[in-house]
């Protein structure tokens, strides 16, 4: 969960970084972007790349949703390879033009919608996330688990911090950073055992979305 709640920040940034000034992920931001090009601010173009990344997370969670049947694993594996062409495309710098912009935003928006399908608890967007842990201190009512959600919201954090400093350093490893987390928690999660590991929806974490991929 961490290890996917970091790789969420690494791709935004990455798509806002170096892509252009939009998220591969956190498609409210994308919503609240479209609306103001709709009013004429923002920079020119930006409309037809929310529109991409939008129309390419969609395809992304229904992609998440047919792989419903298969492992955790696989699932994960295909996000990988999706994030793993990106950062090739970008690190041997083939994209040149404005229709490869489009098309590295769409591979990585594609990941990301297949990730938000993953996991009943949200590893890509957490607006939700935040709202309830403040509720729950403002309440009294922490539990002990709010520490792993604390960490998950830290973990966005050191993802986009992690991959602003390499675009700064090493500007074609920009997209390695989620290559990276994805293929760690692929791991992590083939070599776990039993089945437990998916744990169970709760109603103030949950995927508002659902999720592909719960065992039982």
């Amino acid at each position: 969960m961490l290890l996917l709640s970091a790789a969420s920040g690494a791709a935004d940034v990455f798509a806002f970084l170096c892509v252009g000034q939009v998220f591969a992920g956190v498609m409210t931001g994308n919503l609240v972007l479209l609306g103001a090009s709709a009013a004429g601010a923002g920079e020119d173009g930006v409309a037809l790349r929310v529109v991409t990344a939008l129309a390419a997370y969609a395809c992304g969670v229904v992609a998440g949703t047919l792989m419903a049947g298969l492992p955790l694993g696989l699932t994960l594996l295909a996000e990988s390879v999706l994030l793993g062409v990106a950062a090739a495309l970008w690190g041997f710098g083939l994209v040149a033009s404005y229709g490869d912009r489009l098309g590295l935003l769409a591979l990585v928006s594609l990941a990301m919608g297949v990730q938000g399908r993953v996991r009943v608890t949200p590893t890509n967007y957490f607006t939700g996330t935040l709202t309830s842990l403040a509720g729950r201190a403002a309440a009294r009512r922490l539990e002990p688990g709010d520490g792993w959600v604390l960490g998950r919201l830290g973990a966005v954090v050191a993802g986009a911090a992690l991959t602003a400093l390499t675009e700064r350093w090493w500007s074609p490893g920009a997209a390695l950073g989620a290559v990276v987390l994805v293929a760690g928690a692929t791991v992590l999660e083939t070599g776990w055992r039993g089945g437990r590991n998916a744990g169970k929806p709760r109603p103030d974490r949950g995927n508002p979305a659902g999720a592909a991929c719960v065992r039982a």
